[in-house]
């Protein structure tokens, strides 16, 4: 499948998506995020691809947010089309998961991007912020609501309401970054912590990750029975037996996703 914005390639059951519009800061127009959505269909129902990475390519901008050459267009109309929130929101639900290696500027809807992955890793040269209300808008791909789950209300009100950028050390605090590394390092990073992500049985990763995002918003009784059910599918897998007679056995496990 041949892309105008996005580089793609696999490797070692990893699949990258690198947003290739250096020129543009890998701004994210309509048609990028398209492609992005149609990568991650193709490797879907590719049982070899078990961890997708997104970056940017350049050295300057993971990516730096919404063209605000289409921005200035948009009606308030358009504004209800979903657009980046469901791409975004398919990335947040992907089967598998998604690491993001922010490796520059990570503002507006590509700071959204990231927060929509299930972890990130940033360059040290990396800065992140939702600048919108600068704008004359406010962050309005997830943004308001992944942030604040992420880092609590007090520190995300902040951030949002001043759009002040941080450097990726600060990020690392609040826990918006797992891991802020020199630039050099960025990607051996998010491929480390990919391959731990490869040696897992992908089924378990699969049900982990909807646990956590079905039951972080709801009671409590609610989100431990999505826990138990989840558990439940697991027990009667291939790989849970799979799992369990490699420890017995002393061995590396060789998962296949049943």
């Amino acid at each position: 499948m041949e892309f105008t914005n996005i580089l793609t390639r696999t490797e070692e059951h990893i699949g990258w998506i690198i947003i290739n519009r250096p020129e543009q800061r890998n701004a994210l127009n309509l048609d990028t995020l398209l492609e992005i959505e149609r990568a991650l269909n193709l490797w879907r129902t590719n049982d070899d691809i078990r961890v997708v990475i997104i970056t940017g390519a350049g050295e300057k901008s993971f990516a730096a947010g919404a063209d605000i050459s289409q921005l200035n267009k948009r009606t308030m109309i358009e504004a209800l089309q979903p657009n980046m929130t469901a791409t975004y929101r398919k990335i947040e639900d992907y089967e598998k998961p998604t690491i993001a290696a922010i490796n520059g500027f990570a503002l507006g809807g590509g700071l959204e991007l990231a927060l929509a992955c299930d972890i990130r890793v940033a360059s040290l040269n990396a800065k992140l912020g939702l600048p919108e209300v600068g704008l004359g808008i406010i962050p309005g791909a997830g943004g308001t609501q992944r942030l604040t789950r992420i880092i609590g209300k007090g520190k995300a009100m902040e951030l949002i309401l001043t759009g002040d950028i941080i450097t990726a050390e600060e990020a690392e605090k609040l826990g918006i970054v797992s891991k802020a590394v020199p630039k050099e390092e960025l990607l051996e990073t998010a491929t480390l912590y990919a391959n731990k992500l490869t040696k897992k049985a992908p089924l378990a990763l699969r049900l982990a990750k909807a646990a956590v995002n079905r039951g972080a918003d709801i009671e409590m009784e609610t989100a431990l029975y999505i826990e138990k059910l989840s558990q439940t599918i697991l027990m009667g897998s291939d790989d849970k037996r799979e799992g369990t007679e490699a420890f017995l056995e002393k061995r590396q496990p060789n998962f296949k996703g049943k």
